[in-house]
């Protein structure tokens, strides 16, 4: 299995809906979360094992 990477720009297939990533954010724990803004204008975190690109 290879690791996918993710930058802001690139849409992505949440559990939820579709997106694009809007914002890169570190947790305390030191694990990325990234924010995906849907078509609706709402904005969800998700980690990188939640996310596929579209």
């Amino acid at each position: 299995m290879t690791k996918s990477t993710f930058k802001p720009g690139d849409d992505v297939v949440t559990p939820r809906s579709r997106g694009k990533i809007i914002d890169v954010c570190a947790t305390p724990s030191g694990q990325f979360i990234f924010g995906i803004e849907e078509e609706t204008g709402e904005v969800t975190y998700f980690t990188p094992k939640a996310l596929q690109h579209a």
